[in-house]
């Protein structure tokens, strides 16, 4: 059978990618008659339209219903997994599938309320048959309950209106408030950050409509505007472990500093460590001094965490549960107990300390020639910080720093040069992207937001660091022991496309092929570091990358262009650094306290988990900066910025501020008056009607519309016009109008099946 889409040659009809497209992004089903005015279709080609939509229903690829409304096929199981998500503005209990279906746009399902589920609760996992209904959406017959909980509880603010308290949710993806009658309130005052959960449905729905979502709070977190509450918000948020079990706090208080024993002596050596200023727990100290043939022997100590978290002990089950350490501007939320990572395993100056210390010998390239690795005890010389050492460097030393400089601190720096020697010979993927600091007042409040600085003393470091898991990787592979390494995959190739365009549009060039190396990238962030766009083009390249894991099988790190890589640096944040040790301390017959054979066989596991938490941490990071943020430019609701595009969608613009870094949308509705089509290649929103042009990396000033710290985001409007282009052709795949809001079409109501449109 011929395909009616091989026989389309007039202009002005779509072609398939054109229609689907279309369908993919309307606000709702469409019918054939909006087709065929959104692509200015003829009466005769309105007919060929029909042939076209019906060769689309007969491939599956879209559904029609009763109401000849077209969509994209949604291809739900008739039998799915679902967790129940909890009602919806009119009360009706919706549900979600458990697993996220890959491409699947999914509609709102909504629970048939049997007997099987009389009183759902959110996070209830249930085995549900799946109806299509007219209006696209879905509804579930529970087959039967199941016992496991995905989500629980429901963190937000409560808030008062007249007599009735509210529960405003955090999660910036809920879409209403939550009633709390009075007698499940709790004693929570309005403003409070709480944490609360869904009361059951009432089997009388008609008589007790409000009270499908009304909620009971089960725990007060305290004034939503104290200086800690928003790092709080991150924790309950992304259930992070914040206690630790009675049993590590046991085992952490009464762990005693290591004795010398067979250890080596190393406390001669004039170790340092170079931390930021806030800095408590210090994991790594390092020494260089000249190999007196143009090379350089280098020392890098880190704390022998192993030595007290042993495996399978209390302490290792709470740390490989949290995985890492989590980092927020006013607080620490620790892998370890504070009696380990910042007394008993930080190596504080003065004080003797238990450490897996690597030698790194280094040739003036900076080629390591040789490794050596040996459990000892140190004893660091100085606490510095980057910017001590950075001025001390530069000639401005201080007097803590004025006695280090010929001894400790120039060796540093210039076994640093021969290590960046290396690195340059390597052609690494050099990432600018500047960090946001959150800086606190005598308050403790949000005083100001500035860039991180990023000194040679921060880099200094990373080269040390890098040298000395090198080592640790090469050691464990020769050894043939299972490990877990820092892996990092060659970005896809749809995705580099993807860059290649988008630099092209920007001027630069990027070599094509399968086989491209983190030196092209590198290449074309140098050209452009000193122009206005090099922040975005960071952010993009960025995006081009796979994501960083650990994994027993080694396929390379792309963006240090290493063929071995491990992370041996930092035990007392990272439990992967606590695997490799334990994985050094058995291959060199180093302790009865090595890797052991049940972690060998669950180092798969283990790398999957440690993954896990360390992208749960990050997204639990930057929720806290993002609502950190929104708190310091809520009382400068509209004020103007500059900024520029730093994204383009179908929902509107993304913006980004010059002066603090904040990220914020600029909606769609609120452009200047005109229909915007989505430009993909471009990366531009284009107006059909004006030819207005908003593009990525564009400088635009806006104003502050909105900036809610419970939820964190910002919401700007555009000041001014845009630039102007020519109006897009007529191939251009259409959209919906956008200067307005998409109208709903009203749904005729059927019995007790009543459904909302969903946008």
């Amino acid at each position: 059978m011929s395909d009616p889409f091989d026989a389309v040659s007039r202009p002005g009809l779509p072609d398939r990618d054109q229609l689907l497209e279309f369908i993919k992004n309307a606000a709702g089903p469409v019918k054939r008659k909006e087709l065929a005015d959104a692509f200015g279709l003829r009466a005769d080609e309105r007919q060929e339209l029909r042939s076209l939509l019906k060769a689309l229903v007969a491939q599956g690829v879209i559904e029609i219903d009763r109401a000849k409304h077209y969509r994209l096929a949604s291809g739900l199981p008739s039998v799915m997994v679902l967790v129940v998500t909890g009602p919806d503005l009119d009360g009706e209990w919706q549900a979600q599938p458990v697993e996220i279906l890959e491409g699947k746009t999914i509609p709102p399902i909504y629970l048939h309320m049997g007997r099987a589920m009389e009183q759902p609760t959110i996070g209830d996992k249930i085995l549900a048959r799946l109806e299509l209904l007219e209006d696209g959406c879905y509804r579930a017959r529970v087959i039967r309950k199941l016992d496991q909980r995905v989500q629980q509880k429901l963190l937000g603010q409560v808030e008062k209106e007249r007599d009735q308290f509210r529960l405003r949710p955090v999660d910036k993806r809920a879409r209403h408030d939550f009633d709390i009658p009075a007698a499940h309130l709790n004693g929570a005052l309005s403003g409070e950050l709480v944490l609360a959960e869904m009361l059951a449905a009432p089997t009388n729905r008609s008589r007790h409509h409000d009270a499908r979502r009304a909620v009971r709070v089960v725990e007060r977190l305290g004034d939503l505007n104290a200086p800690r509450a928003i790092s709080l918000i991150a924790i309950h948020t992304h259930e992070l472990p914040v206690d630790f079990s009675i049993a590590a706090l046991e085992q952490a208080r009464a762990a005693k500093p290591a004795p010398l024993g067979n250890r080596v002596d190393r406390r001669d050596v004039p170790l340092v460590t170079i931390d930021g200023p806030d800095a408590r727990d210090f994991d790594d100290a390092v020494f260089a001094e000249s190999d007196g043939a143009g090379g350089w022997h280098l020392i890098v100590a880190i704390a022998d965490v192993a030595h007290y978290v042993p495996p399978g002990s209390p302490l290792d089950e709470d740390a490989v549960e949290r995985g890492n350490s989590v980092y927020f501007p006013d607080r620490v939320v620790p892998m370890l107990p504070e009696e380990l990572s910042n007394d008993l395993c930080s190596l504080r100056p003065n004080e003797d300390r238990a450490s897996m210390i690597c030698h790194l010998w280094i040739d003036s390239g900076g080629q390591l020639t040789k490794h050596q690795f040996e459990r000892g005890l140190i004893q660091s010389r100085a606490r510095l910080t980057y910017e001590q050492v950075q001025l001390a460097h530069d000639g401005q030393p201080d007097a803590m720093t004025a006695p280090l400089i010929d001894g400790i601190i120039t060796p540093l720096y210039r076994a640093f040069d021969a290590l960046l020697r290396a690195r340059h010979r390597r052609g690494t993927l050099e990432l600018d992207l500047p960090e946001r600091q959150i800086i606190f007042n005598e308050l403790g409040k949000v005083g100001s937001i500035v860039p991180r600085a990023r000194l040679n003393s921060h880099r200094l470091i990373e080269e040390f660091m890098i040298a000395a898991n090198v080592a640790a990787a090469t050691e464990l592979e020769k050894a043939r022991l299972p490990t877990l390494y820092r892996i990092h995959d060659q970005p896809d190739a749809q995705k580099l496309a993807n860059l290649g365009d988008y630099l092209r549009e920007l001027g630069y060039k990027l070599p094509k092929g399968p086989a491209l190396k983190p030196a092209a990238l590198t290449q074309v962030l140098e050209q452009s570091r000193e122009l206005a766009e090099a922040p975005l083009i960071s952010e993009m390249v960025l995006r081009s990358q796979a994501q960083a894991r650990y994994s027993p099988d080694n396929i390379g790190h792309f963006g240090l262009s290493l063929q071995r890589y491990a992370h041996f640096t930092s035990p007392i944040r990272r439990y992967a650094d606590l695997v490799v040790h334990r994985g050094l301390i058995r291959v060199l017959g180093l302790g009865n306290d090595g890797l052991t054979t049940p972690e060998i066989q669950q180092i798969d596991k283990i790398g999957q988990q440690v993954s896990d938490t360390e992208r749960r941490a990050i997204k639990a990071e930057r929720d806290a900066i993002g609502r950190y943020t929104a708190a310091y430019l809520s009382d400068r609701v509209g004020a103007e910025f500059v900024g520029r595009i730093s994204g383009v969608t179908r929902a509107g613009l993304f913006v980004t501020l010059a002066e603090t870094g904040a990220d914020g949308i600029v909606p769609m509705a609120s452009l200047p008056d005109d229909f915007y089509l989505h430009d993909e290649k471009r990366h531009a929103l284009v107006g059909r009607r004006h030819g207005r042009t908003f593009r990525l990396c564009q400088t635009v000033t806006v104003r502050l519309r909105e900036a809610d710290p419970v939820s964190g985001s910002l919401v700007f409007q555009i000041i001014g016009e845009g630039e102007k282009s020519p109006r897009p052709a007529r191939t251009t795949t259409p959209e919906k109008p956008t200067d307005n809001k998409p109208k709903r079409k009203p749904f005729k109501k059927t019995g007790r099946d009543k459904r909302k449109r969903s946008s």
